[in-house]
């Protein structure tokens, strides 16, 4: 919000939203999860083509995938949101680690399927040990180069 609220042209593309509108229908294998980032990134990249700022937030537990999509993106920045697994259960507002770990949820990242994490993102954020506020204020600081300058209500 605080990009928008500032007036930069931005777009967020929730990985649990594109996946009820544009990839309705896919499950979680492997086949299914690459179609949707696949997915996610040609409709970033069609944004970015005119001058949209981008914010993806999707599990993309496939470091192939992952790196042939953003392979495919002129300008992007990847942004590793970490924490450990078992801060991610405490943090599980929906409750779906709890049923994956019950054997409810097949093919879940991090529990019965892999996640491989980033070999050299452009920035780790490690959210068990920064608070919200240095997260965003390094996020900022890595969106300079895309013309972000100052955030904020204009």
């Amino acid at each position: 919000m605080l990009l928008y609220e500032a007036g930069y042209p931005v777009e967020h593309l929730d990985g649990d939203a594109v996946r009820e509108h544009l990839s309705k229908g896919l499950g979680f294998s492997r086949e299914d999860r690459d179609t949707n980032i696949r997915r996610i990134g040609y409709v970033a990249n069609l944004l970015a083509k005119h001058g949209v700022l981008v914010l993806v937030s999707a599990i993309s537990p496939y470091r192939s995938t992952r790196d042939a999509v953003l392979a495919e993106a002129p300008r992007k920045l990847e942004v590793y949101v970490d924490a450990p697994l078992k801060v991610l259960i405490q943090r599980d507002v929906k409750g779906l680690y709890a049923r994956a770990l019950r054997g409810e949820i097949p093919h879940f990242t991090g529990i019965s399927d892999p996640y491989e994490p980033p070999l050299n993102p452009d920035l780790h954020l490690r959210t068990d040990q920064m608070s919200l506020q240095e997260c965003l204020s390094r996020l900022l600081t890595a969106l300079a180069p895309f013309g972000v300058r100052e955030v904020g209500p204009r």
